[in-house]
Formats: C-alpha cells, sequence, structure tokens
C-alpha cells in the first residue's frame, strides 16, 4: 500500500478492464516519472473523449457526431447488415476491407452467469432497423465461443420469421496454424466449412 493519492491513483487503474494490480502498479509509477507535458496531454484526452465521444444513434459504433462515418457513407451496401458484438469487432472487419455493408453493434453477447440476456443487447433496435425491408441479409459475427454462438442461434431464430437471408462468419483453422493444436470444435467447424477447390 501506497500514501495517498498514488494508492488512489493505482487503485483507479486497476479498476480497468484487463489491468491487474501489478500493471496498476507500473502504469502508475509511469505515470509518476513521466513529463508533466505528456501526463497533461493524457488528462486532456480522456476529458475530451467523454465530452465528444457518443454512440451512432444506427448502430451503436462510436461516433463524435449522431451518425458514425460508416452509417453517413453513401457508398455503403444498404443491403447487408453485419452484426457484431463491439465497436471493436467493427474495426477488425473494416481492416479486412472485405466488407462493404453496413453495421449493428449489439453491445455485448448473451451471458446468463453475468445475468446478460437479449432485452440487455441492442437486438430490438435490430429488428426495428430490419423492418423498413431494405436489408436482404444479415451477416452475424459475434465471437465463436458459448456466449457468441448463444448470441448468433438467437439471433437467427428471431430473424428467421422476417424472411431476411441469415449467415454465420466461417471458423476453423487459422492460416500457419498446425492441425495438431487444434482443438475438436475448431477443426470440426473446420471439416464443416469446407470449400471445394479447383481442378
Amino acid at each position: 500500500m501506497y500514501e495517498g493519492i498514488v494508492q488512489d491513483l493505482i487503485d483507479e487503474l486497476g479498476r480497468l478492464p484487463g489491468v491487474g494490480p501489478k500493471s496498476a502498479q507500473r502504469i502508475a509509477f509511469h505515470i509518476l516519472g513521466a513529463d508533466s507535458d505528456d501526463v497533461q496531454r493524457l488528462a486532456e484526452v480522456l476529458l475530451e473523449v467523454k465530452a465528444k465521444v457518443q454512440f451512432c444513434i444506427v448502430c451503436g459504433n462510436v461516433a463524435q457526431s449522431e451518425t458514425c462515418r460508416i452509417c453517413s457513407d453513401p457508398k455503403r451496401d444498404l443491403t447487408v447488415l453485419c452484426v457484431v458484438e463491439e465497436p471493436k469487432d467493427v474495426v477488425a472487419i473494416e481492416k479486412t476491407r472485405e466488407f462493404r455493408g453496413r453495421y449493428h453493434i449489439l453491445g455485448g453477447a448473451i451471458n446468463p452467469i453475468d445475468g446478460i440476456g437479449p432485452d440487455d443487447l441492442r437486438i430490438r433496435e435490430l429488428i426495428i432497423r430490419l423492418s423498413d425491408n431494405s436489408v436482404t441479409e444479415v451477416i452475424i459475427a459475434t465471437d465463436p465461443n458459448l456466449e457468441g454462438e448463444a448470441t448468433a442461434t438467437y439471433l437467427s431464430r428471431t430473424i428467421a420469421p422476417l424472411g431476411i437471408t441469415v449467415s454465420r462468419l466461417a471458423s476453423g483453422l487459422p492460416v500457419g496454424g498446425d492441425l495438431e493444436y487444434a482443438d475438436e470444435i475448431t477443426l470440426g467447424r473446420a471439416f464443416a466449412g469446407r470449400r471445394q477447390v479447383g481442378t
């Protein structure tokens, strides 16, 4: 335990996701040893982010205005909607440059253990978006874990009666991976999602 404000800083840093007590202590001492101008810039950026960043009223992505840059882009395909858990997933998909549609961010995944059900996610907003009949395909891109699978199953059952094509991102072996290290579920999905190659 450190004195006063130093311990307060460590405690606050420790509340951040993925930052344990030792990491919080390291960051705190880095801040203490940093130049005052650098610390001032960090403080200003933190305050500015809280003041200026909001969530897009259409998709739920982070934005600096009512709508994010993707929802505001007239070149995007309005007929395809990719459903993801968090804004960070949008960034990952955008880096591939393979998807030109729009997104819908759920704000998490169904997780009964943590008390997160369908009503805690932006599923109602998704159904409202789909009701205007402009979307012809929904790509479910939730994480390939237990919570993501439960969310994908729930979404596909909810969307199916609307007559919209529902697809799920393929999952399987990573490029550069070894078969011997793949778990049974990953290997099974790789077999199920196999493609025919040219002869």
